[in-house]
């Protein structure tokens, strides 16, 4: 089985990822962890522009997120995903989110992918490219 592989993304918390006392809305993480998966489907063969011509979606049909600890206006944060395991339709990528300056783990999430050929909608196997992944 090959190691599977990762990505980390950054990110520096803005006025728009906060509430008024400057504390991380729980929809920005999703989008910091948005921008990672992307990144890493990418790697895995899964970009943008080959599901958009292909037609077949790397589509979330679950996302589980744990708030540990509140990131705050200004902080820096790394934002690191990993294939956790691959199925033959399905797979999940996991995340952890992490402030730069004291190590603090934030968020943890899981997420639940299916392939989706599209538009018909109708579940597929796998690329190729991750079956060497498969658990």
């Amino acid at each position: 089985m090959a190691q599977h592989p990762d990505c980390k993304t950054h990110e520096e918390v803005m006025f728009y990822d906060t509430d008024a006392g400057g504390v991380v809305h729980n929809i920005a993480y999703l989008r910091f962890i948005e921008k990672t998966r992307t990144r890493l489907g990418a790697k895995l063969g899964l970009s943008l522009k080959r599901m958009s011509e292909s037609g077949l979606y790397a589509v979330v049909i679950r996302t589980e997120i744990d708030y540990h600890k509140p990131a705050l206006l200004g902080d820096h944060l790394t934002v690191h995903g990993w294939l956790e395991e691959a199925g033959k339709v399905r797979f999940c990528c996991a995340f952890e989110v992490t402030r730069d300056s004291d190590m603090a783990k934030l968020v943890t999430s899981r997420q639940e992918l299916a392939m989706v050929q599209m538009p018909e909608g109708r579940p597929s196997r796998l690329p190729k490219e991750l079956e060497q992944y498969r658990t």
